[in-house]
């Protein structure tokens, strides 16, 4: 029998074997005892009626006329008998028995007392100094009969208590058990970046310190990343000024040299810097998408926010077919997320992609595709990894899949990477599935 797996589990089958042990040694003793107490009764009875009839036996014989009779006793009425009984002389002569007697199965005299055969359990007696004496015989099937009902009466409570028992100890654990459950069921239905406390009241003594070493455990990594975060967000802020002061500078530089090569090299360092502000965004998205909250209190159409970055990014490239539903597209969302993630999607289709991209917002989903040289199996699991781009000359952070997946996972949405792009043997396809409206 293989054990089970669950505390549950283990304790009810333990338990259950356990009473069904005690239950059956309980039985066992019972029986045994009132077995020898029954032996005990049946005796006495046996004696008793030897002893009663003895008597009436004297009486009628020392009456009779002719000595030496024999006189079997009619029944009144068809019955029948547990005892039957020999009265005989010191010579073995039978003087009086009773109407179903066979005196084939009574033994020789060996005196009074108890004697057993294989088929009965005898007593005898005597009287008038040994010359009439009686024997009663009670047949052991009929001792066994009652033995097999008193089996069978402390045998049949015992097929409904013990399942009862059963019952009840499932019962008593599932209900000691449930704060347990609760807590592994709460632990299970978080998501992977909530490191909220656990809600641990009701826990077992033996349990209640393990919740309280768990949720210190996540109290101290909410402590780590919350400190990430913000050291992130917090020097991606505080280089916004200092980069912008230095973009200014480097413009205005090239506008006043008249050096080709001072003028060149004003150019790359406004393209190190304009790179650097890139990532400093980037780097404040994706602290708002890991710490910030992603849903609200009401759905809202995200038509019009769509509509309005398309046509932000379209002034820029021309090269955005922006396709949205008729009906609203509503989700609770946040309009800024949904901003974030809509921006990173296109940008790393403009960026990575060529032709025209095609942009679309309607059955809960935002599409974004375009065309290109498709994406190899092994470098297409990696793009949503932080700083990973699809291949090694690629512009930009690589960080532009990543904060979509981060969106994607504490919001309830689902990301899906595919290249080729559907329909065709080439480009790259995006698609994320809004979260359901809570």
């Amino acid at each position: 029998m293989r054990r089970p797996r669950s505390l549950q589990g283990r304790l009810g089958l333990w338990l259950g074997l356990a009473l069904g042990l005690v239950w059956l040694a309980a039985a066992s003793l019972t029986a045994l005892t009132a077995r020898q107490e029954m032996e005990e009764v049946f005796d006495s009875a046996l004696q008793e009626t030897a002893q009663r009839l003895l008597p009436l036996a004297v009486v009628d014989i020392l009456e009779r006329e002719n000595e030496g009779l024999t006189q079997r006793i009619a029944a009144i009425r068809e019955h029948g008998e547990h005892f039957t009984y020999l009265v005989r002389d010191e010579r073995g002569r039978i003087l009086l028995q009773s109407h179903a007697a066979d005196p084939a199965l009574f033994p020789a005299w060996t005196g009074t007392g108890f004697a057993q055969s294989a088929t009965h359990r005898f007593y005898s007696d005597e009287a008038v100094r040994g010359t009439i004496r009686i024997t009663v015989a009670e047949p052991l099937d009929q001792r066994a009969a009652v033995a097999r009902e008193l089996l069978i009466g402390l045998g049949l409570p015992l097929l409904i208590v013990l399942p009862l028992a059963f019952l009840a100890i499932v019962l008593a654990l599932r209900t000691s058990l449930a704060p347990l459950r609760h807590f592994r069921e709460g632990l299970a239905a978080r998501g992977p970046r909530d490191l909220a406390p656990v809600a641990a009241g009701g826990l077992p003594a033996e349990i209640a310190p393990l919740a309280e070493a768990m949720n210190g455990l996540l109290a101290r990594l909410s402590a780590a990343f919350e400190a990430e975060r913000s050291f992130a967000a917090n020097a991606a802020h505080e280089l916004r000024t200092p980069l912008a002061g230095a973009l200014a500078q480097v413009q205005r530089l090239q506008a006043e040299t008249a050096d080709p090569a001072a003028r060149a090299r004003a150019g790359e360092i406004e393209a190190g810097l304009r790179r650097l502000t890139r990532l400093s965004e980037r780097l404040m998205q994706l602290a708002r998408a890991e710490g910030g909250p992603l849903r609200r209190d009401a759905a809202a159409d995200l038509r019009p926010v769509a509509r309005l970055l398309a046509d932000d990014l379209s002034r820029a490239s021309g090269r955005i077919r922006l396709v949205l539903a008729e009906a609203p597209v509503l989700s609770d969302l946040d309009p800024d997320a949904f901003a974030i993630l809509f921006r990173n999607l296109v940008e790393n289709a403009l960026r990575h992609g060529e032709g025209m991209v095609d942009v679309a917002l309607q059955d809960g989903m935002v599409i974004v595709a375009n065309d290109g040289p498709p994406v190899p199996p092994e470098a297409l699991a990696r793009l949503t990894d932080r700083f990973e781009r699809a291949g090694a000359t690629a512009d930009g952070s690589g960080l532009g899949l990543a904060i979509v997946a981060a969106i994607a996972e504490r919001s309830g949405g689902r990301l899906d990477l595919a290249s080729p792009r559907r329909g065709s043997a080439q480009g790259f396809e995006a698609r994320f599935t809004l979260p359901r409206v809570l």
